[in-house]
């Protein structure tokens, strides 16, 4: 049972963010806090405050009242590691927030098939080749040029230009000429 169905507020691994590649696991088990909080590489008063501030809300079981332990999922401490790898590369965790909110607003469901990056500053979603996005502004786009590949698309333009040209129009392209001859 999810937290929407539970009435539980939503949490970040409520929306499967992560599904591609995963073992077959039963959504039931649960692992204690302490599990969770080493498994993800956290402190359990780190754990203990994002499920708090509802940032990461155990899926298996919350906590009920006093004494009552919380369940984590696997995928729950998938997106604990995560949230923990973004604070080292210097992230807030109020950006941090911002940057989860995006990826719920994107409808992004699969994280395992994408990229998050980061300087620093902001957090970008890759999820292809081509498309990068800067979750903390908003969803904008961020474009990225790859040199190498400009370079390479350039340099056969310009050789299938030069077989097509009955004359070299300049000393570069005489010089290819004189090259491949």
């Amino acid at each position: 049972m999810s937290a929407e169905e539970r009435g539980d507020a939503p949490s970040f691994g409520d929306d499967l963010l992560f599904t591609d590649g995963l073992p077959a696991m039963d959504d039931e088990v649960g692992y204690r806090g302490a599990v969770a909080a080493r498994a993800a590489g956290i402190t359990y008063r780190q754990l203990d405050y994002w499920a708090r501030t509802e940032l990461v809300v155990p899926t298996v079981r919350g906590a009920s009242g006093s004494g009552s332990q919380r369940l984590y999922g696997f995928r729950d401490i998938l997106v604990l590691k995560l949230v923990k790898e973004l604070l080292n590369t210097g992230i807030s965790l109020q950006q941090i927030r911002t940057a989860v909110d995006q990826l719920r607003a994107a409808g992004i469901r699969d994280l395992a098939g994408t990229t998050l990056m980061s300087d620093g500053a902001s957090v970008y979603l890759c999820t292809s080749n081509d498309e990068v996005i800067d979750l903390l502004s908003r969803g904008q786009g961020v474009f990225g040029i790859a040199v190498g590949k400009v370079f390479h698309e350039v340099e056969a333009t310009l050789v299938e230009f030069d077989a097509l040209a009955p004359e070299p129009m300049d000393d570069l392209a005489a010089r290819r000429s004189r090259r491949t001859a």
